[in-house]
């Protein structure tokens, strides 16, 4: 990637969703409508099916470099499939070890869900982490272990705080149209969003609507 990646809107893709549809066939529609940024995720994939599924997307989107493909807590899958980056939570892989692996120049997403979780990602070395997800904003049935949301107030102090230590912040978490503005007036980056996309019937629409959203809520 060329720059600091654009994560004003950031999809999330989900396999069972995106159902009977290929998740290529919804990312590809998606970028179309507006999406910036895609993470593939499928906790129930194999690491087999997750690098096809990977490199499925990458095929999808060949003639939009500008549109970073980051890989779900999958190291080895992001290395294998030459991805922009990964995204790790809390319970994965430590995030200065992922960086090890990963190098220097790819994207390294870390999810926090509390203020003790960001300072402890703005205490590692400079260059580990280059974005933080906060979640959720809301809870959200595609994250059930996730627990209760945050809040607006929340999002926009951890934002704050993070964008203070150097890094951009990005909130997902029970995010659609109707609620894209408010989160984006707090201040985040970008916003990330599942359920809004990859069950819309016309995911290009979805992806449009959003992004009307984000620009009355002061995002661009």
């Amino acid at each position: 990637m060329n720059g600091p990646p654009d994560l004003r809107l950031y999809l999330v893709t989900d396999t069972a969703l995106c159902r009977p549809r290929p998740v290529a066939d919804v990312v590809r529609a998606a970028v179309a409508g507006g999406v910036t940024a895609v993470q593939v995720r499928d906790k129930t994939a194999s690491r087999r099916e997750l690098l096809a599924l990977t490199r499925g997307v990458q095929a999808a989107l060949a003639g939009r470099p500008d549109v970073p493909v980051v890989v779900n807590d999958a190291v080895d899958v992001a290395l294998l499939a030459e991805a922009d980056g990964v995204h790790v939570g809390q319970d994965d892989l430590p995030a200065a070890e992922v960086r090890a692996l990963l190098g220097p120049g790819r994207l390294l997403g870390l999810s926090v869900e509390s203020a003790a979780d960001l300072d402890a990602a703005l205490a590692l070395p400079a260059g580990t982490v280059d974005l933080v997800g906060l979640s959720p904003v809301w809870a959200t049935p595609t994250k059930p272990e996730a627990g209760a949301g945050l809040g607006l107030a929340a999002v926009r102090s951890l934002a704050a705080a993070a964008h203070a230590g150097g890094l951009r912040a990005v909130a997902i978490g029970g995010i659609d149209a109707t609620r894209a503005a408010a989160v984006a007036a707090t201040g985040v980056d970008g916003i990330c969003v599942v359920s809004d996309i990859c069950t819309a019937a016309d995911p290009e629409t979805s992806a449009r609507l959003l992004r009307e959203a984000l620009a009355a809520g002061g995002g661009r």
